[in-house]
């Protein structure tokens, strides 16, 4: 640990809720944060999981996460807010490393993290399941993907990792042009996209580490200078940021941001800094600390919502937001 970071205050995190399952034994395999601060949690059975979850390992070397399921596998959709308030089933879901979240009339969006291209067409990995768990529609929102998070009118924002801009799984090269070669999109209610990130009026996305979806506004920090912008309709806004790279989470107010996560040892950092003239400034840094000052685990989901940070570990649901941070 570092110098500063031992000087740095300690922000305990508040226990908002627990993320149980709805059927006994489930696992979690991942779990989100809806437009009005709602988790939206993803569950197989145990013995279901590895399907959902498949890797492909070259010998010797690295595995690689799949783009499908090993076989379609049973799956089940919770929502909480925070009292449970949802339940989902879903019979056989066909994409491996799925995030969900919600969309309008009790509709859910999951998608895969990768997709593979092929001549004869790239993998489905965005799939629109209806209340009752039947699968709506199917789209392709590329290979690559980072983070995913829907409005309440019906579009997601996508951010995508450094594969998914430069290319792999079949995408690049002399296949087609990665579709996330942009770093950030916008797809409509359609699956198609609205609006892609213009390498021209910001420096640009090698590898989009963190989101945030207020409303219809998009947020984003990213490799390799971390800047901050705001995606507000076609305008593009930049702040330089000197305060905090590698930052993994991102949380925004009213003329301030925080910038959650990094790397180690700086896993359990908040950057605190206002929007000045183009440029972060005013920076505070805490270290994020269980409720009983227990250090933060190494495994731990950490999502920005508005101005909201939520931490899940072992189905324990953790908050804690920019207002806790004020002079």
């Amino acid at each position: 640990m570092s110098g500063r970071e031992m000087k740095a205050p300690v922000l305990p995190l508040r226990r908002h809720g627990r993320i149980a399952p709805a059927v006994g034994g489930d696992v979690l395999l991942s779990v989100s944060i809806g437009p009005a601060g709602e988790a939206v949690a993803l569950w197989s059975a145990p013995a279901d999981r590895e399907a959902l979850t498949s890797v492909t390992v070259q010998p010797g070397w690295a595995s690689f996460p799949d783009s499908r399921a090993a076989q379609p596998a049973a799956a089940r959709i919770t929502v909480h807010s925070p009292e449970p308030s949802a339940l989902v089933p879903i019979a056989a879901l066909p994409i491996a490393h799925a995030t969900v979240q919600p969309l309008p009339d009790g509709r859910f969006l999951l998608v895969g993290a990768r997709c593979r291209w092929r001549p004869d067409g790239p993998d489905r990995n965005a799939i629109v399941y209806g209340p009752d768990g039947t699968a709506l529609a199917e789209h392709t929102f590329g290979d690559g993907i980072q983070n995913v998070f829907t409005t309440a009118s019906g579009d997601a924002w996508v951010g995508y990792f450094d594969e998914g801009v430069y290319g792999n799984y079949g995408w690049g090269g002399s296949g087609a042009q990665p579709m996330g070669d942009c770093g950030l999109i916008r797809f409509g209610a359609d699956g198609q996209p609205q609006w892609r990130f213009p390498a021209d009026d910001a420096p640009f996305i090698d590898d989009c580490y963190a989101l945030n979806v207020v409303g219809e506004t998009a947020w984003a920090c990213y490799y390799s200078d971390f800047p901050v912008v705001r995606i507000e309709g076609d305008r593009v806004d930049v702040w330089d940021n000197g305060l905090a790279a590698g930052a993994t989470s991102l949380i925004v107010g009213a003329g301030t941001v925080g910038l959650a996560g990094g790397y180690s040892p700086h896993r359990d950092r908040l950057v605190v800094g206002e929007l000045g003239d183009g440029r972060l400034g005013d920076g505070r840094e805490f270290r994020l600390v269980l409720p009983d000052g227990d250090a933060l685990p190494d495994q731990v989901w950490m999502i920005g919502r508005g101005p909201d940070l939520h931490v899940v570990h072992g189905g324990d649901w953790y908050r804690v937001g920019l207002d806790d941070v004020r002079p």
